[in-house]
């Protein structure tokens, strides 16, 4: 007799999964950029040094029991770390509850989970991490080929087309769209398809009322600031992770 394991196992067990990766894109986001292995040593305190034991790295549990502070020195603990865990966690359990325990909602799993990291690293050092951009691109490409090998072009010419995009962009007009841009462009695109369009379109439309507000309050001066995009296109992929088949039909509906 075949046991079906049911959907909500699989939605809890990628919210567990999506928070202990929460917390390992804690640790991405401080070691990355300052070219520290991602490995070793264990997580440690950033005041003290103080390395984690086990019972000191459970995500959101072990911030809420030792009161938000370090075991060892008392030193404040951000809340950013229990906040990119439970983010994690929330956007892994939705979406395999959302696409179910296939090989699409892999390729969302993988590609929400990098988002995470990606959009931390770049609010604050302006880089999107190839590190995690390139293995998660791979993952959800063969995933998605696996989903419908029959079309299995669809997702390969969609990542090409995506990245290709903002890689043309970004040399039409330097310095306002990065090759890393393009890069993540390349997960998004072999994960949502024709719905990269969408994802797109958001993600210029935040960057402009953003920029509208920056001319409104700073003037001219407001050109000289580097926003990073890569916020923007998290946005927009996950918007039209849910939405983007609905955008597009309600923009083709239209034009008929």
């Amino acid at each position: 007799m075949t046991t079906v394991v049911p959907l909500w196992y699989w939605a809890l067990a990628a919210g567990l999964f999506g928070m202990c990766f929460g917390s390992f894109s804690s640790v991405l986001a401080y070691r990355w950029p300052r070219e520290e292995s991602v490995v070793k040593p264990r997580s440690r305190c950033t005041s003290c040094g103080h390395q984690l034991r086990w019972y000191e790295n459970m995500p959101v549990l072990s911030w809420l029991a030792l009161g938000r502070k370090c075991g060892s020195c008392r030193a404040p603990i951000s809340w950013r770390y229990p906040a990119l865990e439970l983010v994690s966690g929330l956007l892994a359990a939705t979406v395999v509850w959302h696409f179910g325990a296939t090989w699409k909602g892999l390729a969302a799993l993988v590609m929400v989970l990098a988002l995470v990291p990606v959009t931390t690293i770049d609010m604050e050092h302006k880089l999107i991490p190839n590190v995690v951009v390139f293995p998660a691109a791979a993952i959800a490409l063969v995933a998605m080929v696996l989903d419908n090998p029959a079309k299995w072009w669809v997702p390969v010419s969609a990542a090409v087309g995506a990245g290709g995009f903002l890689w043309l962009l970004g040399k039409v007009k330097p310095g306002g769209m990065g090759l890393g841009d393009a890069k993540l462009a390349l997960l998004l695109g072999a994960v949502l398809g024709a719905s990269v369009i969408p994802a797109f379109f958001i993600a210029f439309l935040a960057g402009s009322i953003l920029g509208a507000i920056l001319m409104a309050k700073f003037g001219m001066q407001a050109r000289k600031y580097q926003i990073p995009f890569g916020p923007y296109l998290a946005l927009g992929a996950i918007v039209a992770l849910f939405v983007g088949p609905t955008l597009i039909s309600l923009y083709t509906d239209r034009i008929h």
